[in-house]
């Protein structure tokens, strides 16, 4: 018993660092958000100013602090590279798939438990944002977190099940401080149809107690309260208004998406698991009050965000632990549920594609990424056949776990591969490391001129004193075009990241 303790334990340490630590430093901060928020976070730890947000001495007031804390305590504790901003993300991830699992198996048993940790883990929204320095994983692990409290209230209200409610209010102050109102107003439509169903003054009765509001503004407060009166109506303005308001109405924000946009982000996020929603067109799927306020919390968070004018797929990341929850628990319910795994294995095949796509997506946009270079798909078209063929064999033989630790292994397999095949192209297409690199020895000869903003922030943060605008301060070299290169009179050294040519502007606010 014990060996099978050890081994339990020991394959499931190993997965979490192939999943969420394997590679973690092997590309440069990518996009506009992970160098801004990591210079943030570095600007916080030297300054010693932990409340007021500060990008390039000016306060920057998008997001709420709990991502710069971590990033800073990273910083002060020596994690000065690229791991120090990722770090803290990745720890979080594990730590709630922890909880996620103890959860579940109180609520619904082991085999359940193992099933819809194992398809959240592997996911790819779920692997792709839990070593990222951006605020969607912190807020949708705290606030996922505080609503899986919930579940034995949820089940029944009673003075036992309301001991949880100062733990729920508290990971709900911690979600706040993620990502903001978001939090508390994606709980409350998720808790919404149980208002329904048990009458909302029983409900708000308890969720309005002192037990719960008390710990919520204990843990949220202080920064909010700091903030505001520190910096006054810019903060308010700027924080609630702009990003809070505006970004819901407006689309001055520039993030204007369709409102189908998160059905095929949705199903992205979920590979290579899609196929196991077919379990949740069943009435079963939503028997019971606990899968029935699973089953809510997905949808809301998903009618939310899709109603939302403004969108980017980070977002739908709190309707994944819901979904995962539901997909495992039918999985163990369902007689026939495990035939349908046989659809799972050929989506290993995105594979190789996924990692012809990445690098050119994430510099310049799927659109242009796609159609993708030639990509060697036999061979993972022949592993996938293989791996198809032994998930039908075992689960007609009634050996449903098999199975599952097949296509686990096989998904883990896929994501090693991913990061070692497109990290590196990542860091030259995405990034501004590499570009940096280039420009170090001759840094103070350098100025950058018209580059997209991703490589502005990018050679900010890691030139730590910011390189001048070249229309400002003219010198010999010059970073500029697309794609970015250094020029100096008539020559030209060609850098190896993909941008196209839009005015950096530092201190905008997106």
């Amino acid at each position: 018993m014990k060996s099978a303790f050890a081994t339990r334990w020991a394959l499931i340490a190993a997965a979490s660092y192939l999943l969420l630590f394997l590679g973690m430093a092997e590309r440069g901060l990518v996009s506009v958000d992970e160098p801004r928020y990591a210079e943030i976070a570095r600007e916080m730890a030297i300054s010693g100013d932990w409340v007021t947000p500060r990008l390039g001495g000016e306060p920057w007031f998008e997001k709420p602090a709990l991502l710069y804390w971590m990033g800073a305590a990273a910083y002060s504790l020596g994690l000065e590279n690229d791991r120090g901003t990722r770090l803290p993300v990745a720890l979080i991830t594990l730590l709630f798939l922890i909880y996620f699992h103890w959860q579940l198996a109180h609520c619904f048993g082991l085999r359940a438990a193992d099933y819809a940790t194992l398809i959240l883990a592997t996911s790819a929204g779920w692997v792709a944002f839990g070593q990222v320095g951006v605020f969607d994983m912190p807020l949708a692990a705290s606030l996922g977190a505080a609503l899986l409290v919930l579940l034995p209230w949820v089940q029944k209200s009673d003075e036992q099940t309301r001991k949880s409610l100062p733990i729920f209010g508290a990971l709900l102050g911690l979600a706040t401080l993620a990502k903001g109102l978001v939090a508390p107003g994606l709980a409350a439509l998720a808790i919404l149809p149980l208002a329904y169903t048990r009458g909302i003054n029983a409900v708000s009765k308890d969720l309005f107690h002192p037990r719960a509001t008390g710990p919520f503004l204990l843990v949220a407060g202080p920064w909010y309260a700091l903030c505001a009166w520190r910096n006054g109506m810019p903060f308010v303005e700027e924080f609630f208004w702009r990003h809070h308001v505006e970004r819901l109405f407006s689309e001055s924000i520039q993030h204007v998406q369709p409102f189908w946009f998160f059905g095929p982000v949705l199903l992205a996020g979920l590979l290579p698991w899609t196929p196991v929603l077919a379990l949740l067109m069943n009435r079963e799927a939503g028997r019971g009050p606990q899968t029935r306020f699973l089953l809510g919390w997905a949808l809301t968070t998903f009618l939310f965000f899709s109603l939302s004018t403004n969108k980017l797929p980070g977002y739908i990341l709190p309707a994944l632990p819901p979904l995962a929850a539901l997909m495992g628990i039918r999985l163990a319910q369902a007689r026939h549920g495990g035939r349908v795994l046989v659809a799972v294995a050929p989506l290993l095949v995105l594979a190789p594609l996924a990692g012809a796509v990445l690098p050119v997506a994430l510099s310049q946009g799927l659109s242009r990424a796609w159609p993708p270079a030639e990509a060697a798909l036999w061979p993972w078209a022949m592993a996938a056949a293989a791996v198809a063929g032994a998930t039908l064999w075992m689960t007609l033989a009634g050996r449903l776990p098999w199975a599952m630790a097949l296509l686990g292994l096989s998904a883990i397999s896929g994501f090693v591969y991913l990061k070692h095949s497109t990290f590196p192209a990542i860091d030259r297409e995405a990034g501004a490391r590499t570009l940096w690199r280039e420009i170090e020895p001759r840094a103070a000869e350098t100025c950058v001129g018209d580059v997209r903003r991703h490589v502005r922030y990018g050679l900010d943060y890691y030139s730590v004193r910011s390189l001048p605008d070249c229309s400002v301060v003219r010198r010999p070299y010059r970073v500029e075009s697309d794609p970015p290169r250094v020029v100096r009179a008539g020559f030209v050294r060609t850098g190896t990241v993909q941008a196209s040519p839009v005015q950096a502007d530092r201190k905008r606010r997106p």
